[in-house]
């Protein structure tokens, strides 16, 4: 008797045996995905924090100067009082300047309070930081580009120069004879000097960071009396035709623009010629892209020091 031999199930077909699932690698979590209007606002929030920080730095600026205004006012009134009283009033009683030479002299007078104050007040401050002081220091930590931080200095400058030249208007007004200044000007003069408050600035950005604090002194005296005197605010540029190599200097200086832009706008039709008020315009905006663009690497090397 034969009987059929059954094999034992073993393996995956053994009894009391469970299939187990595969292991299967974890799925990685789902990222949360930045969508684009998340960037921009990260962007925009950044941008504004800068903008605050360099208002809030300029703004305390200006509020020290408000504060500081009688040492500042005596700062930027003397020289150019004193140039308006010798030139236009003394030499004028004594018969030494023609009629109407006063007309002249105001407004370059005050496009020169406008460029020498922005230039000083934004080159010695620069100067001195940057080596004794360390002040600039501060500024830099700010959370704002290191170019803001030049752009600041700038703006301050010029706000001072724009503040110095319109209080020297009345005084020339009330100290001068034969003057007039037309009140339907006052927003295009505004304007003017405003830009010159600006090309002055970056002129003095970039004495201030070429120029070491030891030497500043010297760099003023052998450049702010050329300025002064190759600006063409003590005479029109067109009366220069018969001493060409002047002329031709007076041109180089960005001051010269600003005196003239004045003039054309003051000065009644009949008048001395002026240059066209558009090519002022457009020599002080190169002024100020050119001694800014130089200023600000300027700045950034002192900066980096």
């Amino acid at each position: 008797m034969t009987t059929a031999a059954k094999s034992a199930p073993t393996g995956d077909n053994a009894p009391g045996t469970r299939e187990l699932p595969a292991l299967e690698a974890p799925k990685p979590e789902p990222q949360p995905q930045s969508s684009g209007r998340t960037g921009r606002g990260g962007r925009h929030r950044r941008r504004a924090t800068r903008w605050r920080t360099f208002y809030f730095i300029l703004w305390r600026d200006i509020f020290v100067t408000g504060r500081e205004i009688a040492p500042f006012l005596g700062q930027v009134l003397v020289e150019p009082f004193f140039i308006l009283f010798v030139f236009g009033k003394v030499l004028g009683n004594l018969g030494y300047t023609t009629p109407g030479f006063e007309q002249v002299l105001l407004p370059g007078v005050v496009a020169l309070n406008s460029f020498l104050v922005s230039l000083q007040n934004t080159a010695l401050p620069l100067a001195i930081d940057f080596s004794y002081t360390k002040e600039i220091e501060d500024r830099l930590l700010a959370p704002i580009p290191v170019v803001l931080v030049a752009i600041e200095k700038v703006l301050f400058g010029a706000i001072r120069g724009l503040i110095g030249s319109l209080v020297m208007i009345p005084i020339g007004l009330a100290l001068l004879d034969h003057v007039s200044w037309p009140l339907h000007t006052l927003p295009a003069t505004l304007g003017i000097l405003t830009l010159g408050g600006l090309v002055g600035g970056t002129v003095g950005l970039t004495l201030g960071t070429l120029a070491p604090a030891r030497h500043i002194s010297i760099v003023f005296a052998m450049t702010l009396t050329p300025i002064m005197f190759t600006g063409a605010t003590q005479f029109p540029w067109a009366s220069l035709s018969h001493i060409r190599w002047f002329q031709i200097l007076c041109t180089l200086n960005p001051l010269t623009y600003v005196s003239e832009a004045m003039r054309g706008l003051l000065l009644p039709s009949g008048g001395p010629h002026s240059i066209p008020l558009p090519i002022c315009i457009g020599a002080i905006a190169a002024g100020c892209v050119v001694y800014g663009f130089i200023g600000i690497r300027g700045f950034h090397r002192r900066a980096q020091d």
